[in-house]
């Protein structure tokens, strides 16, 4: 059933498209979702650095951790770390903390802190009583230009979330280098990913139902034409009626095109059986008169021996016999058969055939050509029988090279061939008024031969009118390499 349903040009036409389109939809929401959750991060980290940019430029100040503005942020999670990693300063309401390197969230008994002692027992916030300004200038720092980031959780007054933690580092001459840690949260980040994943899992399967539904009438509707020339196809081999013809539909594109070259080729097939027919019915009644007369005469002879025409008896056979050559050759022709790649003088072979026939004259070059000599050679016996037939004198043969092809040409001096038949006298059984009787005409196959012949040697055959005024038969072969 799987292999049915898959089998048809609309279903794979469905399934391509739909799956292109899917992962399109994949690659474009995994985008989107990369794009949205980078710019949201930055924003985060903006808002993180911002806000310990903040308190480090207070720190760097000499300002006592518990008059620090930033710690007392109720719902942003800060730290201030030494360069020991001992947390010596953190927001009132931040609970715990990872991601920042220290998860203490309150200042050690030896981290100073808000209001804390370092270890000497001096306080830490720099407003010591009776301090010097030298004292109050050592307690002044350098913040630091560049800024780091983390990614942590945090707990601030109760609530769990994650942050986006930036770093700033602060250093002093007497306390060494001091770290601010600031978070943002990512809460608005997640949420945004979330929601537009959610859309994009809810939206994508109905589009891609469209998508598909659309693919699947469209390709239907498209194949239409296509389904209609197999019907008619499917009837016309039924009935096996080459009258026919498949419908073309109206749209000017490839289906169109296809009927139409359908079409040409139902009407070659017609035209090539109704030439097969008209030959077998041709080739019955040109075998069925000399078999008749044959038979008529051997049963004249067998009844009365002394009435025997063995002159027309003979006569007949050989008339049969060349009739069933003639016929065997246009069917090896019509089979494909090859005409091989042999060379051979063109011009000696007419002088060969024109040999010892009376009103022949030859001028002939050597020029080579490849095919089937004896093929070739029945080519010229026919011209020069069909010249000799119509001829009043005289016959004149010429083998000459003209570029890339051998020229061979037979005229006479007869009454030559109307225009208006030059190109019938080419079909098989065709016999001029003038050249109707079978006694002198031949059945009608000589030159539909030559003509067959030339053609399967990469050649032509054809006749116009010859200077005497009779016919001018040119046989063109390509000259061999």
């Amino acid at each position: 059933m799987t292999r049915r349903l898959f089998g048809s040009v609309r279903s794979r036409a469905t399934l391509a498209a739909t799956l292109v389109v899917a992962v399109a939809l994949l690659a474009t929401g995994t985008a989107l979702l990369l794009s949205l959750r980078s710019d949201l991060t930055g924003q985060a980290e903006t808002e993180a650095a911002s806000a310990a940019r903040a308190v480090a430029v207070e720190l760097s100040d000499g300002r006592p951790y518990d008059k620090l503005t930033g710690l007392d942020e109720d719902d942003r999670p800060v730290q201030i770390v030494d360069e020991r990693g001992r947390v010596v300063a953190a927001g009132d309401d931040l609970e715990h903390i990872t991601g920042t390197g220290a998860d203490a969230v309150r200042p050690g008994k030896d981290g100073g802190g808000r209001g804390g002692e370092d270890d000497d027992g001096d306080d830490d916030s720099g407003h010591g009583s009776g301090g010097s300004d030298d004292d109050r200038e050592a307690r002044t720092g350098e913040v630091d230009s560049e800024t780091g980031f983390s990614t942590g959780t945090a707990t601030v007054d109760g609530t769990t979330a994650d942050y986006r933690f930036a770093s700033v580092e602060v250093e002093f001459e007497d306390r060494g280098t001091l770290t601010v840690y600031a978070g943002a949260p990512l809460a608005a980040q997640r949420s945004a990913v979330g929601t537009a994943t959610t859309a994009m899992l809810i939206g994508f399967p109905p589009l891609l139902a469209v998508v598909a539904g659309a693919t699947w009438l469209v390709t239907r509707r498209a194949l239409n034409p296509v389904e209609g020339i197999r019907r008619e196809m499917a009837a016309i081999t039924a009935s096996e009626d080459l009258a026919r013809r498949v419908p073309v539909p109206d749209t000017h594109d490839e289906v169109a095109r296809l009927a139409l070259t359908t079409n040409e080729t139902l009407a070659a097939l017609e035209s090539s059986v109704e030439r097969q027919r008209r030959f077998v019915a041709d080739a019955s009644h040109e075998l069925r008169s000399p078999i008749a007369s044959l038979r008529t005469q051997l049963e004249v002879g067998a009844a009365h021996p002394g009435l025997l025409d063995l002159e027309g008896a003979v006569a007949d056979t050989v008339r049969l016999q060349t009739l069933a050559a003639d016929l065997l050759l246009l069917a090896r022709l019509d089979a494909g058969e090859r005409p091989g790649d042999a060379r051979f003088d063109l011009g000696a072979l007419a002088r060969e055939h024109a040999e010892g026939r009376t009103g022949v004259t030859v001028t002939a070059e050597a020029v080579p050509v490849a095919g089937s000599r004896a093929q070739v050679g029945r080519v010229l016996t026919n011209l020069l029988d069909n010249a000799l037939r119509h001829a009043r004198s005289a016959v004149a043969v010429s083998v000459r090279a003209e570029g890339e092809w051998a020229v061979a040409s037979v005229a006479d001096d007869g009454d030559g061939v109307p225009e208006a038949d030059r190109e019938r006298i080419f079909e098989r059984f065709v016999r001029l008024d003038e050249a109707r009787s079978r006694d002198d005409g031949g059945a009608g196959l000589g030159l539909a031969i030559a003509r067959d012949v030339a053609v399967r040697h990469g050649g032509t055959l054809t006749v116009g009118r010859a200077p005497a005024g009779g016919a001018l038969f040119e046989l063109r072969l390509p000259r061999a390499r």
